[in-house]
């Protein structure tokens, strides 16, 4: 593993972002506008609710932890998605860069557009509308852990689609967090899932995370068998999903598949 060639692909991603305002802004504009439209929704459930229940942390802060794992899966895509649509994927592995490298990469930029994100949500959420981090404690920390973890995943696994289907599968990505969203309990309890639905929802490290954050906001504990198991989960999706890249890279390459990411031609 060369630190030097990891870096390298976070320093194109640098200057892309550097270079274009397109690119740049969107990494907070729309994160900003999700916070903004569910605290005024939240606002106005305290303003009619006769319950002295505060919908802020359970809603806004579920918000905010959703659209962090949404950054981040996409922050792995989007690094992925640049080399594709400049015809610059082949020119990449041109090079004695290892698919390992090139996915640290990608999680390394991630890291740095996700973090963008988060400051900003947490700054919009924090200073107007109130969403104190005090009333989740330390366990903000696992929480952010997970989701992060899980969202490379499936940042991993989208490039994966991408790679085997082709550059057109890339609308296959994009709606994937919202499908995964009713799975992930992020604004209801587990028990509201139908029986079948359970099952699925115990596969998904998010719903551990949303749970404990709502027993947290009742006034309850979190359950650290129950976060320590998210977490092992998403390591375990993160393993599975480097493995189906590194599968399905191998099978490009054999098959002349990778082809389509040439620069003649893209079809």
């Amino acid at each position: 593993m060369n630190f030097c060639r990891i870096y390298a692909i976070l320093l194109r991603q640098f200057y892309l972002l550097r270079e274009s305002a397109a690119r740049f802004v969107p990494l907070f504009v729309w994160v900003a506008i999700d916070i903004v439209l569910w605290g005024f929704i939240t606002r106005y459930l305290n303003n009619v609710s006769t319950s002295p229940f505060n919908f802020v942390p359970i809603f806004l802060g579920a918000v905010l932890l959703w659209d962090f794992l949404t950054r981040v899966m996409q922050g792995v895509t989007m690094a992925f998605f640049e080399d594709v649509w400049s015809r610059n994927f082949l020119n990449v592995f041109a090079t004695p860069i290892s698919t390992g490298e090139y996915l640290s990469g990608l999680v390394l930029a991630s890291i740095v557009t996700s973090a963008v994100g988060l400051v900003v949500m947490l700054v919009v959420a924090s200073c107007v509308f109130g969403l104190s981090f005090i009333v989740y404690g330390m366990l903000i920390v696992p929480f952010l852990f997970i989701l992060f973890l899980f969202g490379v995943a499936l940042g991993i696994f989208g490039t994966a689609i991408v790679l085997r289907l082709g550059p057109a599968a890339e609308w296959f990505i994009w709606p994937i967090p919202a499908l995964i969203s009713p799975f992930a309990c992020v604004f209801y309890p587990l028990a509201t899932l139908p029986h079948w639905m359970q099952w699925i929802a115990k596969l998904m490290p998010p719903a551990y995370v949303f749970e404990s954050m709502r027993a947290i906001v009742a006034g309850g504990s979190a359950s650290w068998p129950a976060l320590a198991w998210g977490a092992g989960l998403a390591v375990g999706y993160i393993v599975l999903a480097c493995f189906t890249f590194v599968r399905v890279y191998r099978h490009a390459m054999r098959s002349g598949l990778i082809a389509r990411y040439s620069a003649e031609s893209l079809s």
